[in-house]
């Protein structure tokens, strides 16, 4: 196994919704240049609610760096922003259902092989989450989702997006679309 990502991206940038747009060109872009076409549209959906959740919690400020990294079976895309407190995943049944938030990261852990996140010491935290690049659709129904060693416990996400019909398939998703302008 590779210790070193085969390929990287870094990006720095303010969490405003006009950025959070060029931000997902960017990865887009990457993804397209580095043959990962089928990974675009969940790359796009998760790095836009990762992102999105800087522009609404983070504080002290919305200073923050996405990671691409691809090694040779898993892309991984990360935030970094210097709020040290993790993120807080909301129960879906109380979510009211015309809210506009609180379900972006049940979105992440559905559209994800694997998520999490984890303190970044004195410097904030790192929220993250993984595609597999060998451009088969994550189908891990009923998965619990289990953090790796120093990871922070996400809790009420076991299963989240593991629906699967009557014939074990997933069910077919429309592509990512955001509200944020770009």
């Amino acid at each position: 196994m590779t210790s070193h990502p085969s390929r990287h991206c870094t990006v720095e940038l303010q969490a405003l919704p006009s950025r959070i747009g060029q931000v997902r060109r960017i990865v887009s872009a990457h993804l397209r240049y580095w043959n990962l076409d089928a990974l675009i549209d969940r790359a796009a959906l998760g790095v836009t609610e990762l992102l999105t959740n800087v522009h609404l919690h983070a504080q002290p400020d919305k200073l923050c760096t996405v990671q691409l990294e691809h090694f040779m079976d898993r892309l991984t895309v990360s935030v970094h922003d210097h709020d040290p407190r993790l993120p807080v995943v909301e129960d879906l049944g109380h979510v009211a259902p015309l809210a506009t938030e609180g379900r972006g990261l049940a979105m992440v852990a559905a559209m994800s092989e694997s998520w999490g996140a984890r303190p970044d010491g004195d410097r904030g935290k790192v929220v993250w989450f993984t595609l597999p690049a060998s451009g088969h659709p994550v189908t891990v129904p009923g998965r619990v989702l289990r953090p790796a060693a120093g990871e922070q416990p996400v809790p009420g996400l076991a299963g989240v997006g593991a629906e699967t019909a009557l014939d074990g398939s997933r069910p077919a998703h429309a592509p990512a679309r955001s509200a944020v302008p770009g």
